[in-house]
C-alpha cells in the first residue's frame, strides 16, 4: 500500500508524545514536512519520524503549499487550531485537529462550516474514544443494554499534576485550564457514550484557589504563580434537551482522593456503567444486584498476555482509513463542536454567575 504523504504543523509534546510515535508505529503515512515556530524542534522531530527529503518549515503556509501533502495534523496551542485548520482544508489537505477543537464554539462552528464547503475530512484528537473499555461500553450503549441513559458523570479529576511545561497555564493561548485540557476528554467521552449532542441548559462554577499556593507537591514540580492565569478546577452542570442531566468535573489541583481522568459514569433505566475500577457494569439479574467487569484484554495463553491496539494508533488508523477508503470517522467535528460549546458556557457561567441556555 502506497503511503499517504501527511504534514505535521507544531513539533512539540503531543506531537512527540502521540501522534508521531502512533504514525510510525502504523506505518502506513510518510511525513513530508515538520513545522514549528522553533525551528530546533521541528528539525528533531525530522530527524526521529522524517526522512532525508522530509522538508523543515517555520511558517506553516508554506507547507500547506506542498501539493503533495494530502493531510495535516495540527499540533498547536488551542489558540491557532480553528486559523491553522481552517487554512489547511482551503489548501485542500484533510485535517486531523489535537483537541480541544478550538477555544471558541465560533471557531468550532467555522471548522464544522469549512469541512463542509471544501469537502475535506476533519477529525479531532479524542483517543480516549478508542480505547478497549470505552469501545466496550459504546457496543452495550448501542445495543441497549443500559436503556435510557438519564445521568452522567464524566470525570477529569487530578489532586495535584498542573502542567508546567509550555502554555498549560497561559489562558490567551489555551483558553483556560483544566476544563479544557482534560475536561474535554471526559465530556467527550460522556457524549459520546450516550449519543446525546443536545444541550439545553449549563451552569458552571470556575475555580482558582490553588493556583497562588508554594510548596504545592506537585506532580511536575512547583508552578510559576505569575504565569499560572488560568483555573485549577472547574464544575459543569449540564441538562440535555431530552431531560438527561451530566455533571462534569475537572481540575488540575484539588484538595480531592477521589482522582480519576477521562473516564465517565452512566445510569440507565436498565444498567449502569463506571471505569473506577476497570469497566464495570451494574444492574439487576434474578432480583439481585450484580456487577459484570468484562476482561478487556486480549491473552489467556501461558507467559502471553496478548496485544491490544493502542487508542492513538486506532485514531491514526481510522483517520486515514477515511482519507483512502472513505470509512466513517469515529470523531465527527460536528460532535467536537458541541464539546466546546458546553465548555465555553460554563466558563461563561462561572464568569457570570448566571446560567447559560441554548437555543
Amino acid at each position: 500500500m502506497e503511503k499517504i504523504k501527511v504534514g505535521i504543523i507544531g513539533c512539540g509534546g503531543i506531537a512527540n508524545g502521540k501522534h508521531l510515535p502512533a504514525i510510525k508505529r502504523l506505518g502506513r503515512a510518510e511525513i513530508a514536512a515538520f513545522c514549528d515556530i522553533i525551528p530546533e524542534r521541528a528539525q528533531k522531530a525530522k530527524k526521529e519520524y522524517g526522512t532525508e527529503e522530509s522538508l523543515v518549515f517555520t511558517d506553516y503556509k508554506e507547507l500547506l503549499a506542498m501539493d503533495e501533502i494530502e493531510a495535516v495534523y495540527v499540533l498547536t496551542p488551542n489558540r491557532s487550531h480553528s486559523i491553522i485548520s481552517i487554512d489547511a482544508m482551503r489548501a485542500g489537505k484533510h485535517v486531523m485537529c489535537e483537541k480541544p477543537m478550538a477555544k471558541t464554539y465560533a471557531e468550532a462552528k467555522a471548522m464544522v462550516d469549512t469541512a463542509r464547503e471544501t469537502g475535506r475530512i476533519l477529525t479531532i484528537g479524542y483517543q480516549n474514544r478508542f480505547r478497549p473499555d470505552s469501545l466496550y461500553l459504546k457496543r452495550a450503549c448501542e445495543n441497549g443494554e443500559l436503556g435510557e441513559i438519564y445521568y452522567a458523570r464524566a470525570h477529569a479529576i487530578r489532586r495535584r499534576a498542573v502542567p508546567t511545561w509550555g502554555v498549560f497555564l497561559n489562558e490567551y493561548e489555551q483558553g483556560g485550564g483544566p476544563l479544557i485540557d482534560i475536561g474535554t476528554h471526559a465530556l467527550d467521552l460522556t457524549l459520546w457514550e450516550m449519543d446525546n449532542y443536545e444541550p439545553e441548559m449549563v451552569v458552571g462554577s470556575v475555580y482558582k484557589k490553588l493556583g497562588d499556593q508554594t510548596e504545592t507537591a506537585n506532580a511536575w514540580g512547583d508552578w510559576d504563580r505569575e504565569k499560572y492565569t488560568v483555573e485549577d478546577s472547574a464544575f459543569g452542570f449540564v441538562r440535555m434537551k431530552n431531560g438527561a442531566t451530566i455533571f462534569l468535573e475537572a481540575s488540575w489541583a484539588l484538595n480531592s482522593l477521589d482522582v480519576d481522568e477521562a473516564k465517565t459514569s452512566l445510569c440507565g433505566t436498565k444498567a449502569g456503567a463506571d471505569m473506577k475500577d476497570g469497566l464495570r457494569i451494574n444492574k439487576v439479574k434474578y432480583n439481585k444486584q450484580v456487577i459484570e467487569k468484562p476482561e478487556l484484554a486480549a491473552g489467556g495463553v501461558d507467559f502471553y498476555s496478548g496485544e491490544t491496539e493502542l487508542p492513538e494508533v486506532l485514531e491514526q488508523k481510522v483517520f486515514l482509513d477515511a482519507i483512502t477508503k472513505g470509512t466513517d470517522l469515529v470523531v465527527k467535528p460536528e460532535q467536537a463542536c458541541v464539546v466546546t460549546r458546553i465548555l465555553e458556557a460554563i466558563y461563561e457561567s462561572g464568569r457570570t454567575g448566571k446560567p447559560v441556555f441554548f437555543e
